[in-house]
């Protein structure tokens, strides 16, 4: 497929386009010297790329050009020519007022002015059903399960697209969106990445929904087997309860009571007193430590106490005096250190066993005050209150029991999920170095063409390569490459990369060739930043890819051809000429928006 033709029902203000098969150049010519100085000239070569992507069905956002003047291009209709693979021609007609109602129309002959065609193929179609239609004419089968638009983005740089070499402006978000299709179309098993990426999602999934159940668990994850015997005892508790209140017997509660009273509350309270005693005690000595003096020896003051008695205090035991009083200190401050720390701690345990006598004595109150309790309907309230709680009890076990149950259920999910994603990522890495390794393979080839491309111009040799990253995911590189082999930073430039940019277009269009595949492609302001010699090159390989029978559509400003080049272009490559000699000049021939 390649553009035939780009017109509109309004032929004096936008110039009708005739395309050729090979290369055309929309040339803007800066004729006006004082306008030589300007960054922008705002002739239009560079919206030309946008309004062929708006005629190839591109989504309606308001910050297009179109739209977000629509009060100056409201009237306007576009035609856009396509030129198929069995030679037949497609004719697409999309309005800027109703721009989501697309007409489709084949036909046998070129060149046609459809402007006032009372009948289409396919008329005022829906958008989503007219990039169906279109997509099932153009047949790009090798791109199948994606749409003809997937290949676009390739196809139609703007400026702002050549900042990456694979990752376009309208990729900006997700690699999930663009890097299984650009594997795809180097020949690699994007199934494979399909599948790693829809894998990734539901174990992120399974894992956000692990971390909910734990956080709804409140961070007490009990085992199974131990809820379930928790569940046994209280159950039983009931049945015993419900017993009781049947029977209205409280003999068996009375002595069950007792019997806890003194084999459990009573142990537990002496055992805690007990203990709360002997951490008393070592934080009173603790105390006592930090406050004493730490050193009382002062060698100044031993040293005059000499003098007066007459005696000799040499320097050096001075020195060494100070040095051990030095020691001393720094051995004192770790000591307080530890002190303090085992001092906090004491003070902690200490809180958590009064806290915990509280509990047991009101428990142990309450209990005496059952036992000594005669009134019977008084106990057969407590016992009625006892099995309420039970009961919470066991509604909470059961509640917990069946977070647990999805939580292994979760985790078996996720160790089968994880153990799928590396059995794909293995599968990747056998598919990368098949890939890699056979001479003959898509990759291989249009690594061969982008290499060339790029030696053609600037001398160098550059790389097309792909690996898997530690995230599992491919990673696309392309880098120029110095003397030894060794990758430079030389694509990190504007100009080399967008040298990198076009040398990818091409060679994935020539690779392709043999296949029903798009042979055209659109670079905008293609020469920019480049000096004369590789202008020349770059425009011999340009010339060279359209006697391949690629066609080029590259837009270029006076000021980038080379001043010693008498001719720089045939004038049968010259698609459209572009100037600053008033309004006639622009692409569209309206004031400035």
């Amino acid at each position: 497929m390649k553009l035939s033709k780009l017109y509109s029902n309004k032929p004096d203000l936008f110039e009708t386009i005739i395309f050729s098969s090979g290369l055309n150049v929309i040339q803007a010519e800066i004729r006006f010297p004082e306008n030589k100085k300007k960054d922008t000239h705002n002739l239009g070569k560079s919206i030309l790329g946008k309004l062929l992507d708006f005629c190839f069905l591109s989504q309606k956002k308001s910050e297009f050009f179109l739209f977000k003047h629509e009060q100056l291009f409201k009237q306007f209709v576009f035609f856009l020519e396509l030129v198929l693979e069995d030679g037949s021609y497609l004719t697409i007609r999309r309005s800027v007022t109703d721009a989501t109602r697309i007409s489709i129309k084949k036909h046998t002959d070129s060149h046609q002015d459809f402007t006032q065609l009372a009948h289409w193929d396919h008329e005022n179609v829906p958008f989503d059903k007219a990039k169906e239609i279109l997509d099932s004419i153009l047949n790009f089968y090798l791109i199948k399960p994606w749409q003809y638009r997937k290949i676009l983005g390739y196809l139609l740089r703007s400026q702002d697209d050549y900042r990456d070499v694979f990752q376009l402006r309208k990729f900006a978000s997700k690699h999930k969106d663009w890097k299984p299709f650009l594997a795809h179309i180097l020949g690699f098993n994007s199934d494979l990445i399909v599948k790693h990426y829809e894998l990734e999602a539901k174990l992120k999934d399974a894992q956000d929904r692990e971390t909910i159940v734990k956080q709804e668990l409140g961070g007490s994850i009990e085992d199974i087997s131990r809820i379930d015997g928790l569940l046994l005892l209280k159950q039983q508790d009931v049945n015993e309860r419900q017993r009781l209140l049947d029977k209205f017997d409280f003999h068996s509660v009375d002595q069950a009571k007792t019997k806890k009273l003194i084999d459990e509350l009573d142990l537990q309270i002496a055992t805690l007193n007990k203990n709360r005693y002997s951490l008393d005690f070592n934080r009173k000595k603790i105390e006592l430590s930090l406050q004493k003096q730490q050193i009382l020896f002062d060698p100044d003051e031993a040293e005059s106490l000499y003098k007066e008695a007459g005696i000799l205090f040499p320097e050096q035991l001075k020195k060494d005096f100070n040095q051990l009083i030095k020691f001393n200190r720094a051995i004192t401050e770790e000591r307080h250190k530890y002190l303090k720390e085992e001092l906090s701690s004491i003070k902690k345990e200490l809180t958590n066993i009064n806290q915990r006598l509280l509990q047991l004595g009101e428990e142990r109150t309450q209990t005496l005050s059952f036992l000594g309790e005669t009134d019977i309907f008084d106990k057969y309230k407590q016992i009625s209150n006892d099995l309420i709680t039970l009961k919470a009890d066991i509604a909470f076990l059961e509640k917990q029991k069946e977070f647990i149950h999805k939580l292994q259920a979760l985790k078996t999910e996720i160790r089968l999920l994880d153990k799928q994603s590396q059995k794909v990522r293995i599968d990747m890495e056998k598919d990368l170095d098949t890939q890699n390794k056979q001479e003959t393979s898509l990759f291989s080839e249009t690594r061969l063409y982008f290499n060339r491309i790029v030696e053609d111009v600037i001398s160098r040799k550059a790389l097309l390569s792909v690996n898997i990253n530690q995230k599992d995911h491919l990673d696309f590189n392309a880098d120029i490459l110095d003397e030894t082999g060794r990758s430079t930073s030389a694509d990190d430039g504007h100009t080399y990369k967008k040298l990198l940019c076009v040398a990818f277009d091409l060679a994935i269009i020539r690779s392709h060739l043999k296949d029903n595949f798009p042979r055209f492609v659109y670079h905008d302001g293609i020469f920019e930043s480049l000096d004369d010699r590789k202008k020349i090159n770059l425009l011999n390989v340009i010339r060279q890819y359209s006697n391949l029978g690629i066609q080029q559509i590259i837009t270029v400003i006076d000021s980038d051809i080379p001043l010693d080049s008498d001719i720089f272009f045939d004038k049968n490559e010259i698609a459209l000429i572009l100037h600053d000699e008033g309004i006639q000049g622009r692409l569209f021939k309206l004031p400035s928006w």
